[in-house]
C-alpha cells in the first residue's frame, strides 16, 4: 500500500510541475503486463519537443508447478525525459530513463536479455536459488508513436543500460537461511515496450 502512495504521490507532483494545458497520457506496456506484470505510465508534455514519462510496474504472484513454487516478484519506477525528433506523442523520440526497484526471484529461468558482471549471475543462479533484494540504474531509450486516432497513441520503444543490484541468497526456493550478501552488475536491455496509451 505504501508503494501505491507513492506512486500517485508521484503522480502528482508530476502534474503538478506542468501547465494545466499541457497534454498528458496514461498507458500500459502490452508486453509487460504479458508477463504477468500489472504496469501504469504516465506522460506529459514539459515543451513543444520534451515529454516526462514516468512509469510503475508491481509483480507480486507466485505460481505452483509440479509442487514448486516459481515467481519473480518484484516493483520497478522508471521515470524518464524524453526529446522528439517532430513534434510531442508524435513519431520519433529520444530518452534518457533512471530506475529503481525491489525484487524477490526463486525457481524460475529469467528472460533477460542482458549479462551480469562482477558478482553472481542471476539469470543462472536463480533457477536453484531464491534472491532478494534492491537495484538502481540508468539507460537510454529510442522509441516511436502512432496516432492511432485523436485519443489513442501506440507506442514502441526500447532502451538499453546499467544497473547496480544489491542481493541476499538463499539456499532454496522456500526454505534454508541466508547464504550470503552480494552485490552484481547488469548491462543490456533495460525497457522494451509495447504500449496503448491514451492522450487527454
Amino acid at each position: 500500500m505504501k508503494i501505491l502512495q507513492k506512486l500517485l504521490l508521484a503522480l502528482a507532483l508530476l502534474i503538478g510541475f506542468v501547465d494545466a494545458q499541457a497534454q498528458f497520457a496514461l498507458k500500459t506496456n502490452l508486453l509487460y503486463d504479458a508477463t504477468t506484470t500489472p504496469n501504469l505510465g504516465a506522460e506529459v508534455a514539459v515543451g513543444s519537443r520534451s515529454t516526462l514519462n514516468l512509469v510503475y510496474g508491481l509483480n507480486p504472484w507466485k505460481f505452483d508447478k509440479d509442487g514448486d513454487e516459481k515467481y519473480a516478484k518484484h516493483w520497478v519506477l522508471m521515470p524518464e525525459y524524453r526529446w522528439w525528433t517532430c513534434s510531442v506523442y508524435n513519431g520519433h523520440f529520444l530518452g534518457v530513463h533512471a530506475m529503481t526497484g525491489q525484487f524477490n526471484a526463486s525457481n524460475i529461468s529469467l528472460p533477460i536479455p542482458g549479462g551480469f558482471f562482477g558478482g553472481d549471475n542471476l539469470t543462472e543462479e536463480v533457477k536453484d536459488h531464491r534472491y532478494e533484494g534492491w537495484f538502481a540504474g540508468i539507460g537510454v531509450t529510442y522509441g516511436y508513436q502512432w496516432s492511432l486516432s485523436r485519443h489513442w497513441n501506440l507506442e514502441a520503444e526500447i532502451g538499453l543500460g546499467y544497473n547496480h543490484v544489491w542481493y541476499d541468497k538463499f539456499n532454496c526456493g522456500t526454505c534454508g537461511g541466508r547464504d550470503k550478501s552480494g552485490h552484481t552488475n547488469y548491462a543490456g536491455i533495460t525497457k522494451l515496450g509495447l504500449s496503448i496509451m491514451y492522450i487527454f
